[in-house]
């Protein structure tokens, strides 16, 4: 496996695109039911192989990152080739992951408290591996608004 296992939940939110993959394999419902009662590790492959094709489906389409912890948060935008990244911290003692963490950095974010620092580093390894691994490490997808926000403040 590449990825990691969709959940049971996931699984079941694309049950109509599971349902369209086992039959894209000629494996009907009642198929289905008997290799998942007779030959169960043969029902994990086919699960494993649809996690992984919905996880590359997401991943090359992944545009935005954002990551938060209580002194930081990092901003990444991806393209096929580099990973731009805004990363935003302080020493105070405040706590990004609040409410009144948020507010506190946009009223302090031209301050002395706050550093922004811009980078950019060109994928070493496969693309979507290393968004895979963000996202292990607590990286969540994103529209892009804040990114393209500090982008446009920091380049002023």
């Amino acid at each position: 496996m590449k990825y990691t296992r969709l959940s049971k939940e996931q699984l079941e939110e694309l049950h109509e695109e599971f349902i369209n993959f086992l039959a894209a394999q000629q494996i009907d419902k009642k198929e289905w039911d008997l290799i998942k009662e007779h030959k169960p590790e043969v029902a994990e492959q086919e699960i494993d192989v649809f996690s992984d094709l919905i996880w590359e489906g997401v991943l090359t389409n992944a545009k935005y990152l954002e990551h938060y912890s209580k002194n930081y948060i990092f901003l990444f935008f991806t393209d096929e080739v580099y990973m731009r990244s805004i990363i935003i911290k302080t020493t105070e003692d405040v706590d990004f992951l609040t409410k009144q963490g948020l507010e506190w950095l946009s009223d302090n974010l031209f301050t002395d408290a706050v550093e922004v620092q811009k980078g950019q580093r060109v994928f070493t390894g496969e693309r979507n591996e290393e968004i895979f691994a963000l996202i292990k490490q607590g990286a969540i997808l994103s529209n892009g608004e804040l990114y393209e926000q500090m982008s446009s403040i920091l380049e002023q």
